[in-house]
């Protein structure tokens, strides 16, 4: 299968003990080969390393170079195809530092093993390279072509997801985007080469309310130049107080909230170029799934149980890290005065509990969440003990903070300040102004957990969501009244009238 863009993803403790492996005390090159389970976006194919096969007494050779065996590769071909995996052949390069392209021997090496390991898997042979100096990795994936057999399909990185994000990025394919004047203060707070790296991470915002907006407007001044939003809901006049940017004119024309989102980040971003993709979908539905498949980090700033519950799967089995929190109010029984406001954050990730083992996230509630049941005023009052939904519920002045603390751990979790990466579950009391490292334990038997790497063998909780559906039919031009369809039309107008100006502007200025 060629044309789809290709990656590589591994935890970190698969990296380390790769790297025991191919970083030899005598300076030599090794080899090893390991399984990957395939999973598959929109428009991107991750092979997921899951485990190294180690070779047997004289199934490889080290000579300055190194070579397998015909034995050891069919060895670890059928063990793979026994769990339904693929097969990745891994080699270093000791000296070699940054993405490494392939000599002939090498080429040769893996498209000599490449039809075999398809014919026995049924999945292409990944092959990976080491560099030793750094140490980071470069991918190819040896695809069918259209009628020229076998070839290689470079990717375009290959993520290590542990206490830190780290990305190996073939610059070819995505090169580091040119520095710009606006983004002087940023490069000075982590360097050019941080900088670099950074801002070419694509990431996923998922729920475009207060918290996310103010999320993807941040990311957009930084220069991050891939950002994906999704939302399925529409801009109504209850937003106003919560959502910055947002207008009256908004709610009146009944626009998606993603649309006014990539609006206000393309006037924000500093990023050149820059690509702003949106989705009005739900993350619970398959192609809202196979969207966020295509990223390398997840936002989730939704409350949902649905939604987090999806979100919460494939952080642990597509290695696709979910930085999650959320923000609650505790108003007096009389709804006069606040008691206290909460934000939480933490990244769901391989060797992190759960967003369920940590509590932020009720299993019992997913359920009545797909059947609807969390939509129906009915249900929510006799949840809530017949209390007004409308009480305690999140504003402008408060999200802020529940925006700043998951940036925070996006920082932490990709740049690691000091050399600390991740910092783990963080609370902050309002009411006592009181950080709290928190210390929840996996459970037992948490199925999120142990389904760690296994691609698109996850659980299917992907379904219909009618309320999503319900949504986008409500904003469809021809169900809009004639005023409101006119009016849209006079607002695009002027908004493409405003990026023209914006445009002068920037070129004035440079």
């Amino acid at each position: 299968m060629t044309g789809r863009r290709v990656s590589v993803a591994m935890t970190s403790a698969v990296h380390t003990q790769l790297l025991d492996h191919l970083l030899r005390s005598d300076g030599q090159e090794d080899v090893r080969l390991a399984t990957y389970r395939p999973s598959t976006g929109a428009t991107r194919r991750t092979a997921i390393l899951r485990e190294v096969i180690s070779p047997l007494p004289g199934e490889r050779a080290v000579h300055g170079n190194a070579s397998v065996t015909g034995d050891y590769v069919l060895r670890a071909a059928a063990l793979a195809h026994e769990h339904n995996e693929g097969l990745a052949l891994c080699h270093s390069h000791p000296g070699g530092r940054g993405w490494q392209a392939m000599s002939s021997p090498d080429r040769d090496a893996e498209a000599s093993f490449a039809n075999l390991v398809r014919e026995i898997t049924g999945l292409p042979l990944v092959g990976m390279t080491l560099a030793g100096r750094d140490p980071s990795w470069s991918a190819r994936h040896w695809d069918n072509g259209l009628g020229i057999g076998i070839r290689a399909t470079d990717a375009e990185n290959v993520r290590v997801v542990g206490e830190q994000l780290t990305v190996s990025w073939n610059d070819t394919l995505v090169p580091a985007p040119e520095r710009q004047a606006t983004q002087r203060r940023s490069i000075s707070c982590w360097g050019p080469t941080t900088h670099d790296d950074l801002v070419r991470r694509s990431v996923l915002v998922v729920g475009a309310g207060s918290v996310g907006l103010d999320v993807a407007l941040r990311l957009a001044s930084t220069g991050v130049t891939s950002i994906g939003i999704m939302d399925f809901d529409t801009i109504e006049q209850g937003n106003l107080d919560r959502l910055i940017g947002i207008t009256a004119t908004d709610a009146w024309l009944k626009r998606a909230k993603v649309h006014v989102a990539r609006r206000l980040v393309l006037e924000n971003t500093t990023a050149r170029p820059g690509r702003f993709p949106t989705w009005e979908h739900s993350i619970c539905e398959p192609d809202g799934l196979r969207q966020a498949l295509d990223h390398d980090l997840i936002i989730c700033c939704v409350d949902k149980p649905w939604p987090r519950a999806v979100l919460n799967g494939i952080a642990y089995s597509d290695l696709i890290p979910v930085i999650d929190g959320g923000i609650a109010v505790d108003v007096f029984p009389d709804g006069e005065g606040m008691r206290n406001a909460t934000w939480r954050s933490h990244v769901i990730r391989p060797g992190r509990p759960c967003m369920s083992c940590n509590g932020q996230l009720d299993l019992g509630e997913v359920a009545a969440d797909i059947e609807g049941a969390l939509d129906d005023p009915r249900y929510i009052a006799g949840r809530d003990g017949g209390t007004d939904a409308a009480v305690g519920q999140n504003v402008a002045v408060l999200s802020i903070s529940a925006a700043g603390a998951l940036l925070a751990q996006y920082v932490s979790f990709n740049i690691a300040p000091g050399g600390i990466g991740d910092p783990g579950p963080l609370q902050y009391l309002l009411s006592t102004h009181t950080l709290e490292h928190l210390g929840p334990t996996s459970g037992e038997h948490c199925e999120y957990e142990a389904a760690e790497a296994i691609g698109d063998a996850r659980q299917t909780l992907t379904g219909r969501h009618l309320m999503a559906e319900i949504r986008r039919v409500e904003r469809e031009r021809d169900e809009l009244p004639l005023v409101i369809r006119a009016a849209r039309s006079v607002d695009d107008m002027a908004w493409r009238i405003r990026r023209r100006l914006a445009a002068v502007a920037a070129r004035r200025l440079a």
